[in-house]
């Protein structure tokens, strides 16, 4: 119990110190043994009031329950100790003093300087950290232990973690494991996994629920792919890959020669993803170079136009179409007469029937290089392929013509049936009529 110079002050003291600074009151005990972690999105209701009871501030009375991520300091400091406390269902008071509230300088016209408040907290949920790219909750993290300081990995980290996946309760991966980010599909990391340890500071330890996409490479556990799966994860430790940033650009040239050879490697493997990584790094790095010495000159331009060129080949590998030709025009701004480039654009836009312009490439190519036996042999798969269209739609529309001649002369019939069925009913009214 502490005391106050106008009221005693209840409450069992929550506050790391011991200060007093934030003092616990439970009003209705919650439910279950889960309590909200780092992180965690919460939703409560509160009331704020002062010493005096004047209510400054309530969620209730506006009817709107009120969310925030926890541990985030999105909150004043005695609401991230204190509903760090809780369980769900849990109605309570904080009493918080100046210096874990709004301190010297108040807050609005309501709260004046060193003001102690009383807060009556109800927590009705809370949920992980939502760390999904595409924010669809395919990863969700629950920090469980906070980690060290602010660092985290990088793509091209040295990482050791300490990882356990379970499924319905079984545990199917358990192990520590070393390898480099984004690469974690050599050692049958998910991706999931891989995603959030790049969201991880050294010594965290995470429980990480995955599903969708995120779940790719659990496979390898005789799980099927897209089975919502939970893995703990601990960072164990980390060294990260320099930024290039902190890099100048001769650094930047060498960091892309062994960017390119690992590149190569994984491609040879069929790694094509994670190759695409690699090359596009490389990219980055040579972007804006600007290079004195004329060898190293040529040299990053012809890193640049490989990256490009590369890119584009692990695309159409992967028959990601559009990509390719993505990657490809970018390499052809490098160098318009690249004969690879070109024909791998004319492979795409043959795969994605665009006849015209797959043409186009392949004759540039056969400019380039008459004796070009795969150009020459696309040329003709084209004009096969635009006969065989050409075929397919004369047939189409011979069958509507048809169809429409049919229905015309159903249509036609049916005119004269209605006609005769006409001619029948005036005859027969006008004999009854006669009789009458």
């Amino acid at each position: 119990m502490a005391t106050d110079d106008k009221t005693t002050l209840k409450g069992e003291d929550i506050s790391p110190e011991k200060d007093g600074g934030v003092l616990k009151e439970i009003i209705k005990e919650g439910h279950g043994d889960e309590q909200p972690s780092v992180n965690d999105k919460v939703s409560v209701h509160y009331v704020g009031t002062l010493l005096d009871g004047t209510t400054f501030d309530s969620s209730r009375d506006r009817n709107q329950k009120f969310e925030f991520n926890l541990g985030k300091s999105e909150v004043i400091k005695a609401w991230d100790i204190g509903v760090a406390t809780m369980k769900r269902g849990e109605v309570c008071r904080l009493t918080c003093k100046p210096e874990y509230a709004y301190g010297e300088g108040g807050s609005g016209d309501k709260i004046g300087p060193n003001a102690t408040l009383i807060f009556e907290i109800e927590l009705f949920d809370f949920f992980g950290e939502d760390l999904s790219e595409a924010k669809d909750q395919s990863v969700i993290r629950r920090t469980l232990t906070k980690g060290e300081g602010w660092a985290k990995p990088n793509e091209g980290s040295s990482v050791e973690v300490k990882l356990k996946g379970t499924h319905d309760n079984k545990v199917f991966d358990e192990r520590t494991v070393s390898f480099t980010v984004g690469e974690g599909f050599i050692h049958n990391i998910p991706e999931g996994v891989e995603h959030a340890i790049t969201k991880m500071t050294k010594n965290e330890h995470a429980q990480l629920k995955l599903k969708s996409k995120a779940t790719t490479g659990i496979e390898k556990f005789n799980i099927p792919q897209n089975t919502p799966v939970q893995y703990d994860v601990t960072l164990l430790n980390f060294e990260k890959a320099k930024e290039s940033w902190s890099m100048n650009d001769v650094e930047k040239l060498e960091q892309s020669e062994v960017l390119k050879k690992r590149a190569g490697e994984l491609f040879k493997d069929g790694h094509y993803r994670a190759a695409i990584k690699k090359y596009t790094t490389i990219a980055g790095y040579l972007e804006a170079a600007n290079y004195e010495n004329e060898d190293d000159k040529k040299k990053g331009a012809d890193f640049k136009l490989t990256a490009q060129s590369n890119i584009a080949l692990c695309h159409l590998k992967l028959n990601e179409f559009a990509e390719c030709i993505h990657a490809c025009e970018k390499a052809l701004e490098l160098d318009s007469k690249n004969e690879k480039c070109l024909f791998r654009r004319g492979q795409s836009h043959l795969s994605m029937s665009n006849y015209d312009e797959a043409m186009k490439d392949f004759q540039e190519v056969l400019k380039l290089n008459p004796s070009n036996s795969a150009a020459k042999q696309s040329i003709q798969t084209c004009r096969e392929q635009v006969k065989a269209y050409q075929q397919k739609e004369k047939a189409l529309y011979v069958n509507i013509f048809a169809k429409m001649a049919k229905a015309s002369e159903k249509a036609d019939a049916q005119t004269k049936t209605d006609e005769v069925k006409t001619a029948e009913e005036n005859n027969n009214n006008e004999q009854t009529t006669a009789s009458t």
